[in-house]
């Protein structure tokens, strides 16, 4: 496909594709994307209870200082926009990783956004 208009000389981009952009198609449903993060090691699943984060897999729970986020994606529903969700990528101090996820917005839970609020963010490529 070659795209018809005319190009300034500082342009150096190729204008004929011939394959899709597969770089962000996983980030388009919370699914591809939990497949994704699994497929680089984020295979632990988390909530926050009681102030901490717990881990579902093992039963283990940190404190805020242990863990950091190291990326977030947020998703809309697909029949209702209101319907939207947070997933983060989560890795703590002693070498897990996982991920956690929360509903975005009015429906949110009050209790993993303060948390959420203590820890570090970083937002790498993962």
């Amino acid at each position: 496909m070659e795209r018809n208009h005319d190009r300034t000389t500082n342009d150096n981009r190729p204008m004929e594709y011939d394959a899709a952009n597969d770089r962000l198609t996983h980030m388009t449903d919370m699914e591809k994307c939990l497949n994704k993060l699994e497929s680089e090691g984020y295979t632990d699943q988390y909530k926050v209870e009681k102030g901490k984060l717990c881990d579902l897999t093992n039963n283990k729970k940190y404190k805020a200082k242990d863990v950091k986020a190291v990326n977030f994606y947020r998703f809309e529903g697909i029949s209702n926009p209101d319907d939207m969700s947070i997933l983060y990528a989560i890795e703590t101090s002693d070498g897990r990783k996982g991920t956690l996820v929360d509903a975005y917005g009015f429906y949110s839970d009050d209790e993993t956004g303060e948390f959420i609020n203590q820890i570090e963010i970083n937002k790498k490529k993962v």
